[in-house]
């Protein structure tokens, strides 16, 4: 066939090489000298694949080791066809879903110094594969150094598979963040920065490398050389649980910060003379080509439908969804932990335990008890914004916040083969990481 063939025709063909026997496609290799070693070829048919920002209705996805693959390469230059075929039956392929932000689940409460971390990480990153999720970053609240110390080593970054998602590193919200805007965060554990800043969060800390995301408060003195300091050393920095106003929020993301710990909750609201942190969404003083992203907790609870509608239509391409799950995640009502402190969870919502009531008397929430489906479906919902959207706000913009838009979040040549199926009402069907089957529903196995 020659390169001017219609891609209409090309497509056609490479269905048809797609179906050939077993029979075949052993002689098809042998032919051509591959042998049985061959990495066997993967073919997900009567699919829609989120590609490039739209949902592809005449593509297959063509996966081998691990990685999506380019079908007409595969058969042109390498002459090979597919070890097997799995029909979707016309669900959606999405990139797999990425919570940068999840404070435990199950029980398990990552800013619980215990013997044994890894296995309540590793217990969460199994549960969450029902969720579509297939890479996370671990998030420590406010804690005091020890547990730091002893529990960022036990959490080293880990390729996901059939034992669960991914680790990418863990999320650090706080101690360096505004009293006046800690939430739920133990107010006895705050802290500043001294007269070397950086020194200061190394001691608070301890190694940093096992680390991604630093959350921090931007008002707070010298914290413009710690976002220099982490930055440098590749850490993203976002900023979160503050008061600054929004030139002090500019500066910070001229000293590299690139991300918003969730929008709206835990920062100044928005003034029209002052936006605050909101403002940035919208600033004109950013440095050339740095992109702002902000999560945002779409579960109902945490932010008004106007709102997240508000954050959505102003930028658009920086919408990071995220659980903010905290260790009650499916489980039901009653005491359960958070870091240092008791949360109350009262059927879809999680309140700090005490009877701490801010001013417009409701009672403190403390992280969120939704899953990331659920955050997808009712951002979908309460926006109208397009299905490729809210996929792309739970996967691809992590992914680029992170620097990993050439692996995840994405389904382009290339990719990691870390992808969810859904239906048309985003309800997760399976979930693939590396291209093997790692959760099903159990609709899916009859």
């Amino acid at each position: 066939m020659s390169e001017a063939t219609p891609q209409a025709s090309r497509s056609s063909l490479l269905r048809a090489l797609g179906s050939l026997s077993s029979a075949h496609l052993t002689r098809f290799k042998m032919r051509n000298g591959k042998g049985s070693a061959q990495a066997p070829v993967l073919q997900f048919t009567n699919c829609r694949i989120l590609r490039g920002r739209k949902l592809l209705r005449w593509e297959d996805l063509w996966v081998r080791e691990g990685h999506i693959v380019d079908p007409e390469k595969l058969f042109f230059e390498e002459r090979l066809v597919a070890d097997q075929q799995r029909d979707c039956g016309g669900c959606i392929l999405a990139p797999g879903f990425i919570d940068v932000q999840i404070n435990g689940g199950f029980g398990v409460d990552f800013s619980q110094a215990t013997e044994d971390v890894g296995s309540g990480v590793a217990l969460v990153a199994q549960r969450i594969l029902s969720h579509g999720v297939t890479s996370f970053c671990p998030t420590l609240v406010t804690s005091p150094p020890e547990v730091y110390h002893k529990v960022l080593p036990q959490i080293p970054v880990k390729s996901g598979g059939p034992h669960g998602a991914g680790v990418l590193g863990v999320h650090l919200e706080g101690p360096f963040i505004s009293r006046e805007k800690r939430g739920a965060h133990p107010e006895a554990h705050l802290r500043s920065y001294e007269a070397n800043a950086f020194n200061d969060v190394l001691a608070t800390y301890g190694s940093l490398d096992n680390v991604r995301i630093v959350t921090l408060a931007p008002e707070l003195g010298r914290s413009h050389e710690v976002i220099q300091a982490l930055t440098a050393r590749g850490i993203c920095v976002s900023l979160g649980h503050s008061v600054a106003n929004l030139r002090v929020a500019e500066e910070a993301v001229q000293s590299g910060a690139t991300f918003i710990t969730h929008l709206f909750n835990a920062m100044l609201p928005f003034h029209h003379r002052d936006p605050g942190i909101v403002g940035l969404l919208t600033s004109d003083r950013l440095p050339p080509g740095r992109h702002i992203f902000y999560g945002m907790i779409s579960d109902g609870m945490h932010t008004n439908p106007a709102a997240l509608r508000i954050a959505h239509r102003a930028h658009p391409q920086g919408m990071v969804l995220v659980t903010d799950a905290v260790p009650a995640l499916g489980l039901g009502n009653g005491r359960h932990t958070l870091g240092q402190q008791e949360v109350e969870v009262d059927g879809l919502t999680a309140y700090v335990a005490e009877p701490v009531l801010c001013s417009q008397g409701t009672k403190t929430l403390s992280g969120s008890i939704a899953p990331m489906d659920v955050c997808v479906r009712h951002f979908l919902q309460a926006t109208g914004c397009s299905v490729e959207s809210a996929l792309e706000a739970a996967s691809l913009h992590p992914a680029q916040l992170l620097g990993l838009e050439k692996h995840k979040g994405t389904l382009d040549f290339g990719a990691d083969a870390d992808f969810v199926m859904l239906d048309d009402s985003l309800h997760v069907w399976a979930t693939y990481i590396s291209g093997e089957l790692v959760w099903q529903a159990e609709e899916a196995r009859q």
